[in-house]
């Protein structure tokens, strides 16, 4: 399996000749293109930066064959599609466009206590890689590559190595290219309790 990283939390996943986009959102100039190679797309949470609602309302329109799974708050923006936009919540688990995907997570990392916790959708794919969105929730399942909450108004690195010390995976892609410094030079040698030989934290482009 392939993992390309861009923009922010976007992600796709390649294999067999399918492409799985996670996380279209605005800051990702390449989602358009992204998403007309997808067979499916999985959005974590509704805020703008996670889901262009828009755009996928259009490539829902414009690709017949494409299916969305989505927590319900951004189901209820897209086209009503039952048969091809699935409503998850966490413990759902199937197969979209060829790939094992598991369900878990269920609320975005606190932003502050005075402010209302979001619905935040985290997905294991295939065993193998976790994108947590807007959440630092532990799965119970061992993965192997870690998407990790780099930068946003919930963020810091307490929370960040704390994270990553919990999760242990053998290795990390930090999803947001405005830590690229952080993420080539700091944590790998500095997260207590982690041996850096076993973690190999970088940025795919």
């Amino acid at each position: 399996m392939i993992l390309r990283k861009y923009a922010h939390p976007t992600v796709v996943l390649e294999e067999n000749g399918k492409s799985l986009l996670i996380d279209p959102g605005t800051f990702t100039a390449a989602a358009p293109e992204l998403i007309r190679a997808a067979a499916a797309v999985l959005i974590t949470h509704e805020h703008p930066v996670h889901a262009d609602v828009d755009l996928v309302t259009a490539a829902l329109d414009g690709q017949p064959t494409l299916t969305v799974w989505a927590p319900a708050s951004v189901a209820a923006l897209l086209p009503d599609r039952p048969d091809r936009v699935r409503v998850v919540a966490p413990g759902d688990s199937g197969i979209v466009a060829g790939f094992r995907v598991a369900v878990v997570g269920g609320a975005h990392a606190i932003i502050h206590p005075d402010l209302p916790v979001s619905a935040n959708v985290s997905y294991i794919v295939e065993e193998n890689v976790y994108h947590p969105g807007d959440s630092y929730f532990v799965p119970d399942e061992p993965v192997r590559t870690l998407l990790v909450p780099m930068s946003g108004p919930f963020a810091h690195l307490e929370k960040i190595i704390d994270f990553i010390r919990a999760v242990t995976p053998a290795g990390c892609v930090f999803a947001s290219a405005g830590f690229v410094g952080i993420a080539r030079g700091g944590p790998r040698r500095r997260i207590p309790g982690v041996d850096p030989s076993t973690l190999d934290l970088g940025v795919v482009p």
